[in-house]
Protein backbone atom coordinates (compact mmCIF):
# COMPACT_ATOMS: atom_id res chain seq x y z
CA UNK A 1 0.00 0.00 0.00
CA UNK A 2 1.29 3.41 -0.88
CA UNK A 3 -0.06 6.79 -0.65
CA UNK A 4 1.71 9.80 -1.61
CA UNK A 5 2.43 13.05 -0.19
CA UNK A 6 2.52 15.38 -2.80
CA UNK A 7 -0.78 14.99 -5.04
CA UNK A 8 0.29 11.46 -6.16
CA UNK A 9 -2.32 8.94 -6.14
CA UNK A 10 -2.73 6.32 -3.23
CA UNK A 11 -2.34 2.88 -4.45
CA UNK A 12 -2.27 -0.78 -3.41
CA UNK A 13 0.62 -3.10 -3.51
CA UNK A 14 -0.60 -4.04 -7.22
CA UNK A 15 1.07 -2.75 -9.93
CA UNK A 16 -1.50 -2.86 -11.74
CA UNK A 17 -4.71 -2.15 -9.44
CA UNK A 18 -5.41 1.04 -7.75
CA UNK A 19 -6.70 0.95 -4.23
CA UNK A 20 -5.54 1.91 -1.95
CA UNK A 21 11.09 19.89 10.06
CA UNK A 22 12.49 22.31 11.83
CA UNK A 23 9.64 24.23 13.54
CA UNK A 24 9.41 27.56 15.87
CA UNK A 25 7.37 26.91 19.28
CA UNK A 26 4.56 29.64 19.51
CA UNK A 27 2.56 30.53 22.07
CA UNK A 28 -0.84 31.16 22.16
CA UNK A 29 -2.70 34.49 22.88
CA UNK A 30 -5.28 34.25 25.24
CA UNK A 31 -7.88 35.53 22.23
CA UNK A 32 -6.68 32.36 20.58
CA UNK A 33 -6.15 29.78 23.14
CA UNK A 34 -9.85 28.88 23.61
CA UNK A 35 -10.61 27.89 19.75
CA UNK A 36 -7.55 25.92 19.79
CA UNK A 37 -8.51 23.99 22.94
CA UNK A 38 -12.10 23.56 21.66
CA UNK A 39 -10.58 21.93 18.66
CA UNK A 40 -8.33 19.68 20.52
CA UNK A 41 -10.96 17.88 22.88
CA UNK A 42 -12.83 17.01 19.63
CA UNK A 43 -10.27 15.52 17.79
CA UNK A 44 -6.70 14.11 18.65
CA UNK A 45 -5.21 14.74 15.27
CA UNK A 46 -5.73 18.76 15.77
CA UNK A 47 -5.18 17.95 19.51
CA UNK A 48 -1.27 17.02 18.56
CA UNK A 49 -0.21 19.06 15.79
CA UNK A 50 -1.59 22.36 17.96
CA UNK A 51 0.60 21.11 21.03
CA UNK A 52 3.22 18.69 20.12
CA UNK A 53 3.16 19.80 16.64
CA UNK A 54 4.15 23.28 17.87
CA UNK A 55 1.40 25.07 15.67
CA UNK A 56 -0.67 27.87 16.96
CA UNK A 57 -3.24 27.33 14.16
CA UNK A 58 -4.29 25.16 11.29
CA UNK A 59 -4.35 26.97 7.89
CA UNK A 60 -5.83 24.22 5.75
CA UNK A 61 -6.71 20.86 4.92
CA UNK A 62 -6.24 19.34 1.86
CA UNK A 63 -7.11 15.69 0.70
CA UNK A 64 -4.35 13.60 -0.94
CA UNK A 65 -5.09 10.88 -3.65
CA UNK A 66 -8.01 8.38 -3.45
CA UNK A 67 -7.04 5.18 -1.58
CA UNK A 68 -9.72 2.85 -0.58
CA UNK A 69 -7.58 1.40 2.67
CA UNK A 70 -6.91 4.65 4.24
CA UNK A 71 -7.76 8.46 3.60
CA UNK A 72 -5.04 11.08 3.38
CA UNK A 73 -4.92 14.93 3.84
CA UNK A 74 -2.00 17.17 3.82
CA UNK A 75 -2.34 19.73 6.91
CA UNK A 76 -1.19 23.30 6.38
CA UNK A 77 0.40 24.65 9.67
CA UNK A 78 2.00 28.04 10.59
CA UNK A 79 4.23 25.28 11.92
CA UNK A 80 4.75 23.69 9.10
CA UNK A 81 3.02 20.61 7.04
CA UNK A 82 2.17 17.04 8.23
CA UNK A 83 1.44 14.04 5.95
CA UNK A 84 -2.12 12.29 8.12
CA UNK A 85 -3.56 8.99 7.26
CA UNK A 86 -6.74 7.98 8.59
CA UNK A 87 -8.97 4.17 8.70
CA UNK A 88 -12.08 4.46 10.29
CA UNK A 89 -12.61 0.81 10.46
CA UNK A 90 -8.91 -0.45 11.53
CA UNK A 91 -7.54 -0.47 14.86
CA UNK A 92 -3.72 1.41 15.56
CA UNK A 93 -1.61 -1.57 14.72
CA UNK A 94 -1.32 -1.34 11.50
CA UNK A 95 -0.53 2.27 11.57
CA UNK A 96 1.99 1.21 14.85
CA UNK A 97 3.57 -1.44 12.29
CA UNK A 98 4.14 1.21 9.47
CA UNK A 99 5.71 4.15 12.27
CA UNK A 100 7.77 1.36 13.36
CA UNK A 101 9.10 0.36 9.83
CA UNK A 102 9.76 4.22 8.99
CA UNK A 103 11.22 4.92 12.16
CA UNK A 104 14.03 1.94 12.12
CA UNK A 105 14.54 3.16 8.84
CA UNK A 106 14.78 6.78 9.49
CA UNK A 107 17.59 5.59 12.50
CA UNK A 108 19.92 4.16 9.88
CA UNK A 109 20.63 8.05 8.37
CA UNK A 110 20.83 6.21 4.72
CA UNK A 111 18.18 6.87 2.36
CA UNK A 112 15.19 9.20 3.15
CA UNK A 113 11.70 8.31 4.77
CA UNK A 114 9.37 10.16 6.26
CA UNK A 115 9.72 10.73 9.77
CA UNK A 116 6.72 9.20 12.08
CA UNK A 117 5.03 11.35 14.54
CA UNK A 118 2.11 9.84 16.14
CA UNK A 119 0.04 7.16 15.87
CA UNK A 120 -3.35 6.78 18.00
CA UNK A 121 -7.28 6.09 17.93
CA UNK A 122 -10.13 7.97 16.42
CA UNK A 123 -12.90 8.81 19.12
CA UNK A 124 -15.61 7.75 17.07
CA UNK A 125 -13.81 4.21 15.96
CA UNK A 126 -10.56 3.90 13.89
CA UNK A 127 -7.11 5.32 13.78
CA UNK A 128 -4.92 8.00 12.49
CA UNK A 129 -1.12 8.45 11.88
CA UNK A 130 0.97 12.04 11.40
CA UNK A 131 4.07 11.89 9.87
CA UNK A 132 6.04 14.28 7.98
CA UNK A 133 4.82 15.71 4.81
CA UNK A 134 7.49 15.52 2.18
CA UNK A 135 7.20 17.71 -1.47
CA UNK A 136 8.32 15.37 -4.05
CA UNK A 137 10.02 16.54 -6.94
CA UNK A 138 9.05 16.43 -10.51
CA UNK A 139 10.86 13.36 -11.61
CA UNK A 140 11.54 9.93 -10.99
CA UNK A 141 14.05 8.82 -8.10
CA UNK A 142 17.83 8.82 -9.74
CA UNK A 143 18.38 4.85 -9.94
CA UNK A 144 21.64 4.99 -9.25
CA UNK A 145 21.37 7.12 -6.08
CA UNK A 146 18.21 4.68 -5.00
CA UNK A 147 20.25 2.01 -5.46
CA UNK A 148 23.45 2.96 -3.18
CA UNK A 149 20.81 4.44 -0.56
CA UNK A 150 19.21 1.47 -0.11
CA UNK A 151 22.24 -0.59 -0.19
CA UNK A 152 23.13 1.55 2.90
CA UNK A 153 19.99 1.30 4.86
CA UNK A 154 20.59 -2.58 4.49
CA UNK A 155 24.43 -1.84 5.13
CA UNK A 156 23.48 -0.35 8.54
CA UNK A 157 20.00 -1.63 9.30
CA UNK A 158 21.26 -4.88 11.57
CA UNK A 159 19.02 -7.17 14.12
CA UNK A 160 20.88 -9.21 16.75
CA UNK A 161 17.47 -10.92 17.49
CA UNK A 162 17.50 -12.91 14.36
CA UNK A 163 14.85 -12.66 11.47
CA UNK A 164 11.54 -10.89 12.45
CA UNK A 165 10.54 -7.66 13.53
CA UNK A 166 9.44 -6.52 16.61
CA UNK A 167 5.78 -6.40 15.52
CA UNK A 168 3.96 -7.80 13.14
CA UNK A 169 2.73 -5.88 10.21
CA UNK A 170 0.94 -5.79 6.78
CA UNK A 171 1.96 -6.00 3.23
CA UNK A 172 -0.67 -4.60 1.37
CA UNK A 173 -3.70 -5.51 3.38
CA UNK A 174 -2.46 -9.01 3.93
CA UNK A 175 -1.18 -9.66 7.20
CA UNK A 176 2.60 -10.28 7.52
CA UNK A 177 3.92 -12.59 10.21
CA UNK A 178 7.20 -11.31 11.62
CA UNK A 179 8.22 -13.61 14.95
CA UNK A 180 11.70 -13.76 15.32
CA UNK A 181 13.82 -16.30 14.15
CA UNK A 182 17.65 -17.52 13.90
CA UNK A 183 17.31 -19.23 10.79
CA UNK A 184 16.85 -17.38 7.51
CA UNK A 185 15.32 -20.65 5.58
CA UNK A 186 12.83 -21.70 8.32
CA UNK A 187 11.21 -17.63 8.57
CA UNK A 188 11.45 -17.81 4.98
CA UNK A 189 9.76 -20.85 4.02
CA UNK A 190 7.31 -20.61 7.67
CA UNK A 191 6.20 -16.87 7.73
CA UNK A 192 6.59 -15.49 3.92
CA UNK A 193 5.97 -18.86 1.35
CA UNK A 194 4.21 -20.76 4.10
CA UNK A 195 1.62 -18.56 5.73
CA UNK A 196 0.51 -17.49 2.06
CA UNK A 197 0.08 -20.36 0.46
CA UNK A 198 -1.77 -21.34 3.47
CA UNK A 199 -4.52 -18.15 2.72
CA UNK A 200 -4.39 -19.59 -0.77
CA UNK A 201 -5.52 -23.14 0.10
CA UNK A 202 -7.98 -21.20 3.07
CA UNK A 203 -9.36 -18.92 0.71
CA UNK A 204 -9.81 -20.67 -2.53
CA UNK A 205 -9.83 -24.34 -1.49
CA UNK A 206 -6.47 -24.29 -3.67
CA UNK A 207 -4.38 -27.56 -2.75
CA UNK A 208 -3.01 -27.97 -5.84
CA UNK A 209 -0.55 -24.90 -5.46
CA UNK A 210 -0.53 -25.23 -1.32
CA UNK A 211 0.90 -28.65 -1.85
CA UNK A 212 3.30 -27.76 -4.35
CA UNK A 213 4.44 -25.04 -2.61
CA UNK A 214 5.31 -26.79 0.86
CA UNK A 215 7.26 -29.52 -1.73
CA UNK A 216 9.46 -25.89 -2.64
CA UNK A 217 9.83 -24.97 0.80
CA UNK A 218 11.34 -27.98 2.52
CA UNK A 219 13.55 -28.53 -0.89
CA UNK A 220 15.33 -25.07 -1.22
CA UNK A 221 17.76 -25.08 0.97
CA UNK A 222 20.53 -25.63 -2.02
CA UNK A 223 19.80 -22.59 -3.41
CA UNK A 224 21.27 -20.99 0.00
CA UNK A 225 24.50 -23.13 -0.67
CA UNK A 226 27.92 -21.23 0.26
CA UNK A 227 25.49 -17.84 1.11
CA UNK A 228 25.97 -15.65 4.56
CA UNK A 229 22.64 -14.43 5.54
CA UNK A 230 22.34 -11.98 7.28
CA UNK A 231 19.61 -9.71 8.92
CA UNK A 232 18.99 -6.87 6.83
CA UNK A 233 16.52 -4.01 7.92
CA UNK A 234 14.19 -4.46 4.77
CA UNK A 235 11.53 -1.69 3.39
CA UNK A 236 9.38 -4.77 2.35
CA UNK A 237 7.05 -3.51 0.19
CA UNK A 238 9.59 -1.99 -2.58
CA UNK A 239 7.74 -0.83 -5.96
CA UNK A 240 7.54 1.41 -8.12
CA UNK A 241 4.50 3.00 -6.03
CA UNK A 242 6.23 3.30 -3.04
CA UNK A 243 9.74 5.00 -4.57
CA UNK A 244 10.22 8.97 -5.33
CA UNK A 245 12.11 11.96 -4.98
CA UNK A 246 12.25 14.46 -3.07
CA UNK A 247 12.53 18.39 -4.40
CA UNK A 248 16.41 17.89 -4.33
CA UNK A 249 15.99 14.84 -6.05
CA UNK A 250 17.34 12.42 -3.27
CA UNK A 251 15.51 9.12 -3.11
CA UNK A 252 12.40 8.73 -0.78
CA UNK A 253 11.02 5.60 -0.08
CA UNK A 254 7.40 4.84 2.00
CA UNK A 255 5.05 2.93 3.08
CA UNK A 256 6.91 -0.02 4.18
CA UNK A 257 6.09 -3.63 5.39
CA UNK A 258 9.61 -3.67 7.50
CA UNK A 259 11.17 -6.35 8.88
CA UNK A 260 14.80 -7.90 9.29
CA UNK A 261 16.14 -10.49 6.72
CA UNK A 262 17.75 -11.26 3.57
CA UNK A 263 19.12 -7.96 1.52
CA UNK A 264 17.93 -9.85 -1.79
CA UNK A 265 14.42 -10.52 -0.30
CA UNK A 266 13.75 -6.23 -0.78
CA UNK A 267 14.19 -7.19 -4.73
CA UNK A 268 10.68 -9.20 -4.71
CA UNK A 269 8.76 -6.99 -6.03
CA UNK A 270 11.33 -6.02 -9.15
CA UNK A 271 9.03 -7.31 -11.67
CA UNK A 272 6.87 -4.06 -10.65
CA UNK A 273 9.46 -1.81 -9.89
CA UNK A 274 11.41 -0.88 -12.98
CA UNK A 275 14.82 -1.01 -11.34
CA UNK A 276 17.41 -0.91 -14.23
CA UNK A 277 21.36 -1.71 -14.69
CA UNK A 278 22.15 1.81 -12.92
CA UNK A 279 19.96 0.83 -9.99
CA UNK A 280 22.01 -2.68 -9.22
CA UNK A 281 25.42 -1.61 -10.37
CA UNK A 282 25.16 0.99 -7.65
CA UNK A 283 23.84 -1.14 -4.94
CA UNK A 284 26.20 -4.07 -5.53
CA UNK A 285 28.74 -1.84 -5.27
CA UNK A 286 27.96 -0.91 -1.31
CA UNK A 287 26.54 -4.64 -0.70
CA UNK A 288 27.85 -6.98 -3.17
CA UNK A 289 26.57 -9.57 -4.98
CA UNK A 290 26.37 -13.13 -3.49
CA UNK A 291 26.93 -16.65 -4.88
CA UNK A 292 23.47 -17.66 -6.49
CA UNK A 293 21.72 -14.62 -6.66
CA UNK A 294 20.14 -15.06 -9.99
CA UNK A 295 18.56 -18.46 -9.16
CA UNK A 296 17.05 -16.83 -6.10
CA UNK A 297 15.31 -13.84 -7.70
CA UNK A 298 11.98 -15.55 -8.55
CA UNK A 299 12.14 -17.53 -5.03
CA UNK A 300 12.19 -14.09 -3.63
CA UNK A 301 9.40 -12.79 -6.28
CA UNK A 302 6.83 -16.07 -5.59
CA UNK A 303 6.44 -14.12 -2.08
CA UNK A 304 4.51 -11.18 -3.92
CA UNK A 305 3.22 -12.82 -6.28
CA UNK A 306 1.36 -15.57 -3.73
CA UNK A 307 0.38 -12.22 -2.02
CA UNK A 308 -1.47 -10.95 -5.24
CA UNK A 309 -2.91 -13.81 -6.01
CA UNK A 310 -4.44 -13.58 -2.21
CA UNK A 311 -5.12 -9.96 -2.60
CA UNK A 312 -6.74 -9.67 -6.06
CA UNK A 313 -7.35 -13.04 -7.21
CA UNK A 314 -6.61 -15.85 -9.86
CA UNK A 315 -4.88 -13.51 -12.28
CA UNK A 316 -1.66 -13.92 -10.35
CA UNK A 317 -1.74 -17.58 -9.49
CA UNK A 318 -0.26 -18.44 -12.63
CA UNK A 319 3.14 -16.19 -12.22
CA UNK A 320 2.91 -18.07 -8.89
CA UNK A 321 2.37 -21.42 -10.24
CA UNK A 322 5.14 -20.98 -12.88
CA UNK A 323 7.73 -20.15 -10.35
CA UNK A 324 6.74 -23.34 -7.99
CA UNK A 325 6.75 -25.64 -10.95
CA UNK A 326 10.11 -24.31 -12.23
CA UNK A 327 11.97 -24.76 -8.83
CA UNK A 328 10.71 -28.23 -8.43
CA UNK A 329 12.11 -29.14 -11.57
CA UNK A 330 15.45 -27.56 -10.86
CA UNK A 331 15.84 -28.98 -7.46
CA UNK A 332 14.35 -32.32 -8.59
CA UNK A 333 11.59 -32.01 -5.99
Amino acid sequence: MMVAHMGVISTATSCFLSVSVTRHRRTFSPRSRPLALAAMTNDPIREWILSEGKAREITKIRPVGGGCINLASHYETDAGSFFVKTNRSIGPSMFEGEALGLSAMYETSSIRVPRPFKVGTLPTGGSFIIMEFIEFGASRSNQSALGRKLAEMHKAGKSEKGFGFDVDNTIGSTLQINTWASDWIEFYGERRLGYQLKLARDQYGDSTIYEKGQRLVKNMGPLFENVVVEPCLLHGDLWSGNVSSDKNGEPVILDPACYYGHNEAEFGMSWCAGFGGSFYNAYFEVMPKQPGFESRRDLYMLYHYLNHYNLFGSGYRSSAMSIIDDYLRMLKA
